[in-house]
């Protein structure tokens, strides 16, 4: 029996009035140049290994107008309590593997801007950075399984973290610590929105 990838399956749920998906890498992408209106990565670029540099300038490439990448600071994620805490090995990963937002913006060429992105306390999204204000997510297997830094960490290393934040929950420590962020509606977690458009043609 012939394993079905999971790309297949989603590509098939497609409703079939919109423009097909072609699969593909991040380098080379299967798509001539200029050939898209716009382009856009959203917190993937750090899991393309060797080819992040490579397919940053693909998505450029490909598009005749704005290539949009969502990102991280990884120093400023590092201040977040889970991570400076309980979790550092999750910033040493993300130091060996994340791009800075300037190097993004420099790999994109055009005119650029770079936005801070801040993370709202109700967001759907459960990477890593929405945690801020959640630490019952750390003991969700569920919520951690959804992130990239627990995913790729040793067993004890999760078992450690979870402990840890566990027992803080329990007498009283992280609210100590960090209550005052259960007031908050927004935190700044390190997201980082880059804009590229085409540079304009000299006159």
């Amino acid at each position: 029996m012939i394993p079905i990838e999971p790309s297949e399956v989603m590509i098939a749920q497609r409703d079939p009035s919109l423009p097909p998906a072609i699969r593909g890498g991040a380098y080379p992408l299967p798509i001539e140049d200029r050939s898209v209106d716009a382009a856009m990565a959203v917190l993937t670029v750090h899991h393309w290994d060797a080819d992040q540099e490579r397919g940053v300038r693909e998505m450029r490439r490909v598009a005749r107008g704005p290539v949009v990448i969502l990102t991280f600071d990884v120093e400023v994620g590092a201040r977040m309590w889970l991570i400076a805490d309980y979790f550092p090995e999750v910033a040493e990963l993300d130091r060996r593997t994340v791009p800075a937002p300037e190097t993004l913006a420099e790999w994109l060429g055009g005119e650029v801007e770079i936005q801070e992105v801040p993370c709202s306390r109700d967001t759907p999204d459960w990477s890593l950075g929405s945690f801020w204000a959640h630490p019952e997510r750390v003991l969700d297997a569920q919520a951690r399984n959804a992130t990239s830094g627990f995913a790729q960490m040793p067993q004890a290393v999760v078992d450690r973290v979870v402990e840890a934040v566990g027992r803080d929950l329990r007498d009283g420590t992280w609210d100590a610590r960090h209550g005052h962020l259960r007031e908050l509606d927004e935190y700044d977690a390190g997201y980082r929105l880059i804009v590229s458009n085409p540079a304009r043609p000299r006159s």
